[in-house]
């Protein structure tokens, strides 16, 4: 019987589990795709994170972590699925079903379920209703939590041990033993709550953060119509003491700040009209700069008379990370290769060495073969090269500043 079993080994679930097993909690990781369960059954990890290679070795080694396509009884059982959107930008909870479908069999009296899966308010008391609508004995008897990650990409494993946690049960019993069982790996303060308030806080956290890159966003565009740069601009405002405009991008991409958004949305329509409009604005980003690009490479056409080399650089949702969910970046390649073609254009990602829809080339091969550079992703070595004069740059995410 394992202490902890991890359903979902992805960004969030493998490194929580590395991070358990180093604590000397026995976990056992479940996945659907048997390709990712070898993978850390030999030691090694299947996404890049900083340190967690080390770590799943560490604890596979130990005896303290190993996975399977299927759960086992365990006292603790923490669910770390995608929760993706569906038709109208509507919650899909499909994977968090599952999850709790197949823990379902194992579930005993006094046993603890969390799910930290981004969800809809009101999803934790929904699943502990299937739970008991199957299992009627377990009614009152579970314990059953919300606990939303809070993590940066790039500094995963740091962030898990080191940052606050909102912890949401569904009763106050609930609430203790699911913040019991976080203190023993968590140095950061736990901060107790019921669970409609924990899953309202991580949808609005991630909303906050989407409001505020679509200002920024949305002042890329004033700027690049004023011919002012927008980079320089920002540097200067953020001198005031009580100024802080973020960066803007590509787009809004990730399966966090890109998604949670329109789960308040959907659930309050009338409401949540300044956190619709942030979505907005931020996926029309995207279409903005996609427009941007075909344009410059018509004005090419009709100066030199044929169709230019494009360097397409990143396909990440953010910096330095191989993560492509929801990218930004991903949609800019794919809308030009739909509507121009494969033939001229080149696409870099350094932290990704296959894709199933394009081939990805050295970037220095990409740049010096290319008459136009398009800058999608600020990933450090991109700001290494320097570019020839004679090639066009079209910078949107402040890798030249």
């Amino acid at each position: 019987m394992s202490d902890v079993v991890m359903v979902g080994l992805g960004y969030i679930g493998l490194p929580t589990a590395g991070v358990m097993a180093n604590h000397n909690i026995k976990v056992q990781g479940v996945d659907v795709k048997q390709e990712v369960v070898d993978i850390i059954n030999d030691g090694k990890i299947h996404i890049v994170e900083p340190g967690l290679e080390e770590l799943i070795h560490s604890g596979v080694t130990k005896g303290f972590l190993n996975a399977s396509l299927s759960p086992v009884s365990a006292n603790t059982y923490l669910i770390a699925v995608p929760t993706p959107f569906k038709g109208n930008f509507e919650p899909d909870l499909t994977y968090v079903e599952k999850a709790i479908d197949a823990i379902l069999p194992h579930l005993k009296e006094n046993q603890l379920v969390v799910i930290e899966s981004t969800s809809p308010v009101g999803t934790t008391e929904k699943m502990y209703n299937r739970i008991v609508n199957a299992r009627p004995e377990l009614k009152g008897k579970l314990n059953m939590a919300y606990c939303p990650e809070r993590v940066l990409p790039g500094n995963v494993i740091h962030e898990l041990e080191n940052n606050d946690r909102v912890i949401g049960g569904i009763d106050d019993k609930s609430t203790k033993a699911a913040s019991d069982f976080y203190a023993q790996f968590v140095k950061g303060e736990l901060h107790p709550t019921n669970a409609s308030t924990a899953e309202m806080c991580k949808l609005v956290e991630n909303a906050s953060r989407d409001s505020q890159i679509a200002f920024a966003n949305e002042l890329s565009m004033i700027c690049d119509k004023a011919d002012i740069n927008v980079y320089k601009l920002i540097e200067l405002t953020n001198k005031h003491p009580r100024v802080n405009i973020l960066q803007p991008g590509t787009g809004v991409g990730g399966h966090c700040i890109a998604v949670d958004p329109w789960f308040i949305v959907n659930d309050f329509p009338n409401e949540a009209k300044f956190v619709k409009q942030a979505r907005e604005i931020n996926n029309y980003k995207t279409d903005w700069v996609i427009e941007k690009i075909k344009n410059t490479i018509l004005e090419f056409r009709l100066i030199h008379n044929k169709a230019p080399k494009v360097a397409l650089m990143g396909l990440a949702f953010k910096p330095d990370i191989d993560d492509l969910r929801e990218s930004p970046a991903v949609k800019v390649v794919d809308e030009l290769y739909k509507d121009l073609g494969l033939a001229n254009f080149s696409v870099v990602e350094p932290n990704v060495q296959t894709h199933n829809s394009f081939e990805i080339v050295d970037a220095e091969k990409a740049i010096n073969e290319s008459d136009i550079v398009v800058y999608l992703v600020n990933h450090s070595p991109f700001r290494n090269f320097t570019i020839n004069d004679s090639k066009k740059v079209l910078d949107f995410c402040g890798v030249i500043k």
